[in-house]
């Protein structure tokens, strides 16, 4: 297949942190392959969010797409669906606005795009004290991406953080290696829209807690495999709480994956076709 014509759109789900979503889109700015949209699934942020999108889309190349609805509770599934429909593009990347990309990131969801396949990314879990720098100050974008720079701004190292290694032999060995499942990851996942609208996108009866692997699981129930790249497309992913996770919607959501993969369901009865 011919992927250096492949139309891109990277999908970033927000809520309420202008902050954050500013430091993402200018990684996207950085970034070594153009052209793409940007798609942001906007669950019902204040009118701070708009105007920081307004103003950083006006000296932005990159064509930004703002879908919002009204704040009516946790729906990121259903704005996920409303971006999926308001994308140009065949093949969709999602993520969240607080993971920063790495200016391959683009890039090497392009180059392992496969019919047949789903991408399954990795992150870097910053710290509050890391994070609250690179928010707070205007930080050199690739230096995010430096270990050492990291380790001097409140950052420990462990085994996980050697995602950010730039060696591609390391990396397609560690993929390989890896024990861990290459689901779908909200935070750094990509699969081909027409898939994605085969199983009728994401389940708008879910809340937090396992949405997109659901959907990963749908796609795996189409016929579609998951492909590890967890060591090669990376995101710097920024420290935050979550208050939205809650015992309850752990539970039902974890009931309705469990349905899922007992009946091979692929479509979920409320997704895009639902939103009328």
């Amino acid at each position: 297949m011919n992927r250096e014509n492949l139309r891109i759109g990277v999908v970033i789900s927000t809520y309420n942190n202008p902050v954050y979503l500013e430091r993402v889109l200018d990684g996207y700015t950085h970034q070594n392959d153009l052209p793409f949209e940007i798609i942001i699934a906007d669950d019902g942020s204040k009118e701070e969010t708009r105007q920081m999108i307004d103003a950083f889309s006006k000296g932005c190349a990159i064509p930004i797409k703002h879908v919002w609805h009204p704040d009516n509770g946790f729906q990121k599934c259903t704005i996920l669906n409303k971006a999926i429909i308001a994308s140009e593009s065949e093949y969709l990347i999602f993520t969240d606005h607080d993971c920063i990309p790495r200016e391959d990131f683009v890039a090497t969801h392009r180059r392992y795009a496969a019919k047949g396949w789903m991408l399954s990314g990795g992150y870097c879990k910053l710290t509050k004290i890391t994070s609250d720098i690179i928010c707070e100050k205007k930080i050199p974008h690739q230096q995010l991406f430096s270990l050492s720079w990291l380790h001097k701004n409140g950052h420990p190292f462990n085994f996980r953080n050697t995602k950010l290694w730039r060696n591609r032999c390391y990396a397609w060995v560690l993929n390989h290696v890896t024990t861990a499942k290459a689901s779908w990851n909200g935070c750094n996942s990509s699969g081909w829209k027409s898939d994605i609208v085969d199983i009728n996108g994401f389940n708008q009866n879910m809340q937090y807690g396992g949405l997109d692997r659901e959907l990963g699981e749908r796609l795996n129930n189409l016929g579609i495999k998951g492909k590890q790249i967890r060591y090669s497309a990376v995101v710097v992913h920024l420290f935050h709480e979550r208050p939205y996770k809650t015992d309850a919607t752990m539970e039902k959501n974890h009931n309705i994956r469990k349905h899922v993969r007992q009946t091979g369901i692929i479509r979920t009865p409320n997704g895009i076709e639902q939103l009328g």
